[in-house]
């Protein structure tokens, strides 16, 4: 009898811890961080935060420098979700790094220009001029893209198809461009040893350049490149992913995007 009340003890114990660590897990967050990039996201997520408060999520920002890091920072668990880049670019990641991540919202299109210190327009650069473009596979293509829209290279017909376009599928130069890779972060400070380059829009922002007034080139805004938010696959299902999501498709942050950034960002929501 004193042998079978110990072992039903024991049970109600593993019971209840069992019962309390469950309870634990089902609770929802209440502070996240959210990993994003320098420059104009910065002023979007200050908007988002309060209106994320109002429902009891208080979000934490932590901004990158690098788009090689913020999804290795969320894979790692060292942020909750990020929000920084497009759907290419975060496939591209998950193959080359096996990143359990997944988009969960999107945010905004922010598009891609061309920017010159030196000329007007992609019409007046010289022969052999040297157009800087970024080194990651997505955005690298994603300028080349753009550059064959303005007639200036012709690309492989079978590499614009699979949207995975490099210099190695130029099959027409007529000017004799040069084609400079460089990491995304360095094309702004590169401009006075370019004749021209492609580069991201918080870059640009960032270094004082306006897609709207500077870019000598731009992209249309209704392609592929939407950004979004992630979060690890874990996670998706989670109510502070659904919160999040909400805080930043709001009226509220819409209406912002638009005022403050009159075309150069545009709500993707």
């Amino acid at each position: 009898m004193f042998r079978r009340s110990r072992r039903l003890a024991t049970l109600s114990l593993i019971a209840a811890a069992t019962l309390g660590a469950t309870g634990v897990q089902a609770q929802d967050k209440t502070t996240i961080k959210v990993g994003i990039s320098v420059g104009s996201a910065e002023k979007i997520w200050e908007v988002v935060k309060p209106v994320a408060a109002k429902n009891g999520l208080t979000v934490q920002l932590v901004t990158f420098n690098d788009y090689q890091l913020p999804n290795a920072a969320l894979n790692a668990g060292d942020i909750d979700a990020n929000a920084f880049q497009h759907k290419p670019f975060l496939d591209g990641q998950i193959k080359a790094r096996g990143f359990d991540i997944v988009p969960v919202g999107l945010t905004v299109t922010a598009p891609l220009g061309i920017y010159s210190k030196k000329y007007k327009s992609l019409d007046a650069l010289p022969e052999g001029a040297s157009v800087g473009i970024q080194n990651d596979p997505s955005n690298g293509n994603r300028a080349l893209l753009l550059l064959q829209s303005y007639k200036l290279i012709t690309l492989k017909p079978e590499a614009v198809k699979n949207n995975n376009a490099t210099p190695l599928d130029v099959v027409a130069n007529p000017r004799r461009i040069k084609l400079v890779p460089l990491d995304a972060a360095l094309l702004p400070r590169s401009l006075d040893d370019l004749d021209a380059a492609s580069i991201n829009n918080d870059y640009a922002e960032k270094s004082g350049l306006s897609f709207v007034r500077d870019a000598i080139a731009k992209e249309a805004p209704d392609g592929p490149y939407a950004n979004l938010i992630a979060v690890k696959t874990a996670s998706k299902d989670k109510p502070w992913v659904k919160k999040l999501v909400a805080a930043y498709q709001s009226p509220e942050v819409k209406a912002y995007i638009e005022k403050e950034f009159k075309g150069s960002l545009i709500p993707a929501f």
